[in-house]
């Protein structure tokens, strides 16, 4: 909860921001009262001061537990690998990609950390930390790096730590020996970043290198950057200019902010994801709360609590409206077009949307912000961690978990406003979850799949600096810090900046009506101060994920039955079902063509009427395989609303064509798109070179009339396309150069390219795993030219079905002894 303060801090504020800021106040004054003071009508059991006390010991644990690891093992590294033990070095430690984006060899995450050990109170490790940064962190380096990460971990951290220091110099007495280094560090790194700000929109570019700025050869294509990666910049570039009194960090933040505001869509007040900086033009078109637009919303709101400027606040509340309006859906936040609203783009969420109720309690909506953390807390119960993504009917997407903070965030959030120990609770399982399967003897470790709990060789700068942060704050008294952090505004990065900030500033600003922003805009300013008790909200959705899940499968229960048209056979949940209905599955033939035979039997059903849904599933798989044509398929299958986007490229596993596989591939944002029946087939030919990067392929004749493939690296996706269609080649598989790589386990992406429409050839993107497939059955018939055919995952099913079914190949029986009492 953020309040405004009754000190002189404000008096640089315009009168309308002024008269805003109070009425927050007030209204989360009398919110707060009124719910605190009927204790009684809360539902939930009361955590004791002596458990909170021993909680709030725990998280400090967690925390030293963590940073020792790092000081010990990894200091002056960028972060901690915890399960090799050791520092994480850019460009000495093996690549992650673009990943690695996020390193630049200037010890981030102990800079990051630094505020961290203030709120602890950890006023002597906090001086040691400083010297160490002082003396230990330089900037001058070839590297390229991340505009965002940089700016809000490292400028947000340096510039946090600054203001702590000097307040520690008036408050406790201690580090009279401080100047103002931190502040002079931040100073320079701002400057290394402002080349990025040099574009024809005045939105940056999403990567720099520090020492070259934009002149390194590999940032001259550089044309992409992300909505939040754009709009996350302004409240670190603010502090910095205010706190120097240099004003070009704010004045280039302001018109990135302003920039990104007009290429709104104006029907629908959306935002998309991926845009062009020298164009403006929209390279993905998707609108949510999630990945690569999160922190832009954030940032509107708090600028205008942290700056008093009216903009951002009518700014905000336009797009708020736009995503209650479209994007929310209960408590679900799915995706959509930002051209096309009432379409949704994609049939799961990410797990960064997890910040979206602490943003909803900040700005005063609290009903849906308790019904998307009920929703959350529900997800993480089910699979005991939040995984990186999860589908609409709540299965899992993505696996990992990288010990994120947003969901901590915002249960903590959600306390401080509504008092309900709910939250305290939820925070517990929270700390009791991340103690019990991610500390390691090194610190804590990201976990790569939360089905299988292995551990992943990762631990962000973040785990220090917001996820054990807010585990503390949360079970803290306000008297346990040394700081009123409701004198602050937390960034995304959770660095703590003063609302006294905003007295320093030269300019004020003011309302004026316009044709951007009209009164309406305003309208919601302030929390609601009637009473709202949480365990109201949240009893209606108490089985929102349990009524979803395909797992649960009792009719009792209002579970969802698996039907056969969506069953999966690499679905453990899938088999998991079909064995409680009585179902087996044997293989028949050669397994490595994946065809089994079904037996259904009573006997085996987990109950009866689990019995009766297993005969249901058999007379569904017995139609299915009945069909004669593509019509009656089509007319059967019941599909989500959701676009499938998933590529395949299938190949046949014999020489006569007959039986074929497919592998998983993504498709590209600057290429046709394969739509329905389409498809292109072809034979295989590896470029020479084989990242395809070269002015020309050495073997361009060999290519002309077939599928190109080539390695992802050295140029962009969209240069390996246009040359490919230069040699004659009627597509392209570009497959990932990082090694172990699979859309198993990673987010299959969309390939972006420049905002040119000039390649005609389809293109897709195969992650290592799968393409190594491919290359096996390449080299299984080194004299015959392996044909390929790249079309849509869903078509190839399709296609598959009526395959099957047009050539009577069926492996349907039907039998009437009584055990088996069905057999497919």
């Amino acid at each position: 909860m953020i309040m405004m303060t009754t000190t002189s801090s404000t008096s640089s504020l315009s009168c309308s921001a002024q008269r805003q800021h109070w009425l927050v106040l007030l209204a989360l004054f009398i919110f707060v009262a009124s719910v605190l003071s009927t204790e009684s009508s809360m539902p939930t059991q009361n955590m004791s001061h002596k458990e909170r006390t021993e909680l709030k010991e725990e998280a400090r644990e967690m925390f030293y537990h963590a940073y020792r690891a790092y000081m010990e093992n990894a200091y002056p590294a960028d972060e901690l690998m915890p399960l090799s033990c050791k520092g994480r070095y850019r460009g000495v430690t093996p690549s992650r990609g673009d990943m690695d984006d996020i390193l630049g060899n200037f010890s981030m995450t102990l800079v990051d950390t630094l505020d961290t050990l203030v709120l602890l109170g950890d006023f002597a490790e906090f001086e040691h930390a400083v010297k160490l940064v002082i003396r230990d962190v330089q900037f001058d380096s070839d590297i390229i790096v991340s505009v965002f990460e940089t700016n809000i971990r490292m400028v947000g951290g340096l510039l946090s730590a600054h203001i702590l220091s000097e307040y520690l110099q008036k408050q406790a007495d201690v580090m009279h020996w401080y100047k103002g280094e931190l502040l002079e560090m931040a100073r320079e790194l701002g400057y290394r970043l402002l080349p990025a700000f040099n574009t024809s929109t005045g939105i940056p570019h999403a990567r720099v290198n520090l020492r070259l700025g934009m002149k390194d050869p590999q940032l001259k294509v550089s044309r992409e950057t992300c909505t939040a990666c754009a709009g996350t910049i302004l409240l670190e570039f603010a502090a910095l200019s205010r706190l120097t009194g240099d004003p070009i960090f704010e004045v280039r933040a302001h018109a990135a902010m302003d920039a990104l505001w007009k290429l709104r869509h104006r029907g629908s007040d959306l935002m998309g994801t991926v845009l062009n900086v020298h164009s403006g033009d929209w390279v993905r078109r998707d609108s949510g709360v999630g990945a690569g637009i999160d922190s832009y919303y954030e940032y509107l709101f708090k600028s205008y609590v942290l700056l008093g400027d009216d903009k951002y606040l009518a700014r905000f509340n336009r797009h708020y409206n736009a995503v209650m309006k479209y994007v929310s859906e209960g408590p679900m936040l799915l995706d959509v077009l930002m051209h096309r609203p009432h379409a949704k783009s994609r049939n799961f969420m990410d797990s960064l949307l997890a910040f979206w109720p602490g943003l909803q309690v900040l700005s005063g909506d609290l009903k849906p912000a308790v019904q998307t953390h009920e929703m959350l807390y529900q997800v993480m119960q089910m699979h005991t961690l939040i995984p990186e993504a999860f589908t609409v009917d709540f299965q899992i997407h993505w696996g990992q978990h990288h010990l994120r903070p947003e969901f901590i965030e915002s249960t903590y959030f959600l306390y401080r406003a509504t008092g309900d120990h709910h939250y305290l609770q939820v925070g517990k399982r929270a700390l009791k979850t991340l103690q019990q399967y991610t500390k390691v003897a090194c610190g804590y470790a990201a976990v790569s799949d939360v089905r299988t709990g292995k551990h992943d060789d990762r631990m962000d700068s973040f785990v220090l600096s917001e996820t054990f942060k807010y585990l503390y704050l949360l079970f803290s008294e306000p008297q346990d810090l040394i700081i009123n952090v409701d004198e602050f505004v937390f960034t995304t990065e959770a660095h703590l900046l003063p609302l006294s900030i905003a007295q320093l500033g030269n300019s004020t600003f003011s309302f004026r009506q316009s044709d951007d922003h009209n009164v309406l805009d305003f309208m919601r300013t302030c929390p609601s101060s009637n009473k709202l008790f949480p365990e109201k909200v949240r009893k209606p959705l108490r089985n929102f994920i349990t009524g979803s899940c395909p797992r649960t499968t009792g009719s009792g229960s209002g579970g969802k039955r698996l039907s056969a048209l969506d069953f999966q056979a690499s679905n453990a949940d899938h088999l998991r079902a079909v064995y409680d209905m009585g179902i087996t599955m044997v293989s028949v033939g050669d397994r490595s063509q994946g065809k089994v035979r079904l037996f259904h039997s009573f006997y085996n059903a987990k109950s009866h009427e689990e019995g009766e849904m297993g005969l249901q599933f058999m007379q569904e798989m017995l139609e299915l395989t009945k069909l004669q044509s593509m019509n009656q398929l089509a007319q059967l299958q019941v599909r989500s609303k959701y676009k499938d986007l998933t590529m395949a490229v299938a190949f046949a596993l014999d020489e006569h064509l007959q039986d074929w596989t497919a592998l998983m591939a993504g498709p590209s944002h600057f290429s046709p798109e394969l739509i329905g029946e389409q498809f292109v087939e072809g034979d295989l030919v590896l470029a020479k070179p084989i990242r395809a990067c070269n002015e020309k392929l050495t073997n361009a004749e060999e290519v002309k009339g077939k599928i190109l493939v080539a390695e992802r690296g050295d140029c962009t996706f969209v240069s390996k396309a246009r040359l490919a269609q230069q040699a004659g080649a009627t597509a392209l598989i570009v497959c990932d150069n990082v090694p172990g790589s699979s859309g198993e386990t990673q987010p299959m992406f969309a390939m972006s390219g420049d905002g040119n429409d000039d390649v005609l050839i389809p293109v897709v993107f195969m992650y290592s795993l799968e393409f190594g497939k491919l290359s096996t059955a390449m080299q299984r018939r080194p004299q015959t030219p392996l044909r390929v055919r790249i079309m849509q995952m869903v078509e190839f099913k399709r296609w598959q079905l009526a395959k099957e079914a047009h050539q009577n190949e069926t492996a349907a029986t039907t039998a009437t002894t009584q055990k088996p009492d069905k057999e497919l």
